[in-house]
């Protein structure tokens, strides 16, 4: 009886122990998985502010001495004020294309019914299927033909193509999520179609085509293999530091890394409020 009754208690004891240790496990998880993304960015960052002779001298330094002569050097090395400036240019046309076609894209989606719907969101999930160096050759030939090689736009376009996918399925789910009613009693207020969608519609689809913008911004960004090989003379700053890779001192690269990262990061912390919203709506 004695036994029987230390049986229980046994495995009541045996409940706390496993939710710490499911508790431990959890926060090891999480604290390698933040280690694995902020310490190599911090460890860029703590470079690109120390000065060429600390980032080239041993031991290395885990704190920054606040010296921006890498970061002088960068900026004065030849070609990388038009490199960044190549890279803005291209990153916000990709935003202005892939959120301009995107959303209204999205809203067809989420508002109108037609024969082949579902096909055609499996269709624009598959335009990403096709590996980018399989399209290099032809798109190549074609931007040469055109007139739109080693250009901006020509770029921005590619880039583009990339991003539409993900700009067209988040304001999808976006407007999904909006009721239609919201709509409907617009338009018994007298509104037109456009009306409703501009005064009520879109104040709420600001979180989706955020994080479309976002999503936009960041893949070009970063896009690397396009912008090296449709374009010679204005190159983007990611395919001008990958062609001066093997011949660059490493104050330019950790200048270089620094500069690719800590644009994209302000973004999102830009628009995180949206980004919070858009996932309030979702759950809604």
């Amino acid at each position: 009886m004695s036994a029987a009754a230390e049986a229980p208690a046994g495995h009541a004891r045996d409940g706390p122990n496993l939710a710490r240790a499911g508790r431990v496990v959890s926060i090891a998880a999480i604290v390698t998985l933040c280690a694995w993304v902020l310490v190599p960015i911090y460890l860029i960052i703590v470079n690109t502010l120390s000065s060429p002779a600390e980032v080239n001298g041993f031991p290395k330094l885990f704190v920054p001495s606040f010296d921006f002569g890498s970061l002088q050097f960068f900026y004065n090395f030849r070609g990388v004020t038009a490199a960044l400036f190549n890279s803005l240019l291209v990153a916000m046309l990709t935003v202005v294309l892939a959120v301009g076609f995107g959303a209204p894209a999205g809203y067809a989606l989420a508002r109108f019914r037609f024969s082949g719907k579902n096909a055609f969101r499996i269709l624009v999930l598959m335009t990403r299927a096709f590996p980018l160096p399989l399209l290099a050759l032809p798109l190549a030939v074609m931007f040469i033909r055109t007139g739109l090689d080693d250009t901006a736009l020509g770029l921005a376009i590619v880039h583009s193509t990339l991003a539409l996918p993900f700009s067209v399925l988040i304001t999808y789910s976006l407007f999904t999520g909006i009721p239609f009613v919201l709509e409907e009693a617009a338009w018994t207020l007298g509104c037109s179609r456009i009306q409703a969608f501009r005064k009520v519609v879109l104040p709420l689809a600001l979180p989706g085509i955020a994080a479309s913008s976002v999503f936009a911004f960041v893949t070009s960004w970063n896009e690397v293999f396009a912008a090296s090989v449709l374009t010679i003379r204005n190159r983007t700053l990611t395919a001008f530091l990958l062609q001066n890779l093997d011949i660059s001192p490493l104050p330019l690269k950790f200048a270089g890394g620094a500069v690719l990262v800590v644009p994209a990061l302000v973004f999102m912390f830009a628009v995180r409020k949206y980004l919070f919203t858009l996932w309030g709506i979702a759950n809604r």
